[in-house]
C-alpha cells in the first residue's frame, strides 16, 4: 500500500514558477513509478509527467508535450518525495494536479494504469 499526499498548489501569475510535492508512505519507493496528472473543470484528467527508477541511481522521465522544456519531474528518494517543478506557467496550466503510484519500471501515461492516487493539489495562473 502507498499513500500520496500533494502540497505546494497556490496562485501564481501567468509566468511565474510553483513546485509541487508529492509525499509517499510505504516501502520499496523506487519500486513505483510515479505519475503527476491534471485536471481542469470540465476536461477529462491528463498525464503531465512521470518517472521511474531503471537501475543504479538511474531514473527516466516522460513529459507531455504541452510542458516539455517548462516542467520537470524529480525525486528525493531519502524523504520519499517527488517534485514537480513548473516554469514559465500558462493560464491553460489551470488544474487540479494529482500525483499517483504504480509498482512497475515502465514509464506509462496512461492514468488507468496507477492504482494509488493523491487528493490532488490546486494551482491556479492568472493572467
Amino acid at each position: 500500500q502507498v499513500q500520496l499526499v500533494e502540497s505546494g498548489g497556490g496562485l501564481v501569475q501567468a509566468g511565474g514558477s510553483l513546485r509541487l510535492s508529492c509525499a509517499a508512505s510505504g516501502r520499496d519507493f523506487n519500486s513505483y513509478a510515479i505519475g503527476w496528472f491534471r485536471q481542469a473543470p470540465g476536461k477529462e484528467r491528463e498525464f503531465v509527467a512521470a518517472q521511474t527508477y531503471i537501475l543504479s541511481n538511474t531514473y527516466v522521465a516522460n513529459y507531455a508535450d504541452s510542458v516539455k522544456g517548462r516542467f520537470t519531474i524529480s525525486r528525493d528518494n531519502a524523504k520519499n518525495t517527488v517534485f514537480l517543478q513548473m516554469n514559465n506557467l500558462k493560464p491553460e496550466d489551470a488544474a487540479v494536479y494529482y500525483c499517483a503510484a504504480v509498482q512497475t519500471r515502465t514509464l506509462t501515461t496512461a492514468p488507468q494504469r496507477y492504482n494509488y492516487w493523491g487528493q490532488g493539489t490546486q494551482v491556479t495562473v492568472s493572467s
